[in-house]
């Protein structure tokens, strides 16, 4: 196969999918990892994909959902800075929500050995949390989202109807001072929606890079939530739309 033509087999992939491993592509490409990891950064040197660890994403279009695993290993600095404002705000004996973002697997690590009610319809948090005997852990099932290793859908939305909690801290793919608060599907904008009024106070945490975009799906407007989280400072426009909406910012 053609360099060019294996290249464009990549790009054919990520336009699909948004995030490609080197593993499977080289098992698609009949290639070595090494070849596709040349590929990779040539098309990375072009501006065509962003790479990381084991593999390749692109931000492009409303829909970008990037898998979980690909996620967890992007902009971890920022996220343990995020995670790290969350942790100052729980306090012993709060109940909390948490859903299945990366963002909030960070969260959670740094919630073992508390005495907390967690709330979570992500996966991976209920396995970190189950490891705490203070915890008192509450899974929401519904239909599974293998991409996020969370649970979406109306069951899930049921089964979070029945719970109050004090404090729930939730991601999204997108925000905007246009726009609000959106996401990549309508199952994961209606949890939100909500956990939102289901919360006496929501905090939306989002890295900087999730800032000034739109996504697919609607969720609620930014003065939905009680305060929004982010890894680094806020611009003059931000701050100033924050507090004449009266939201809290970290």
């Amino acid at each position: 196969m053609l360099a060019i033509t294996r290249r464009n087999a990549i790009k054919d992939q990520l336009m699909e999918r948004k995030s490609v491993t080197i593993t499977d592509l080289a098992q698609k490409l009949n290639v070595t990892k090494e070849t596709i990891r040349r590929d990779l950064r040539m098309m990375e040197e072009n501006g065509e994909l962003i790479r990381t660890h084991g593999g390749a994403y692109i931000l492009d279009g409303v829909q970008n959902d990037i898998d979980i695993n690909m996620r967890q290993v992007l902009k971890t600095q920022e996220k343990s800075i995020i995670a790290e404002k969350c942790s100052a705000l729980i306090q012993p004996g709060d109940s909390i929500f948490l859903d299945g973002s990366t963002t909030c697997w960070f969260v959670a690590q740094r919630l073992l050995g508390q005495n907390l009610t967690v709330l979570t319809n992500s996966l991976q948090i209920s396995t970190i949390l189950s490891q705490s005997p203070s915890i008192q852990l509450i899974g929401i099932g519904g239909r599974f989202a293998p991409s996020n290793l969370c649970f979406i859908g109306d069951n899930t939305c049921r089964s979070l109807s029945n719970y109050y909690v004090d404090k729930a801290f939730l991601s999204c793919r997108s925000i905007s001072r246009a726009h609000g608060i959106t996401d990549i599907s309508e199952d994961y904008a209606a949890i939100h929606r909500l956990v939102v009024e289901r919360s006496n106070k929501s905090y939306l945490v989002v890295d900087n890079s999730k800032l000034d975009n739109t996504s697919f799906a609607y969720t609620c407007p930014l003065t939905s939530v009680d305060a929004v989280i982010c890894d680094a400072p806020w611009s003059e426009p931000w701050q100033e739309y924050f507090r004449s909406h009266n939201i809290a910012f970290y």
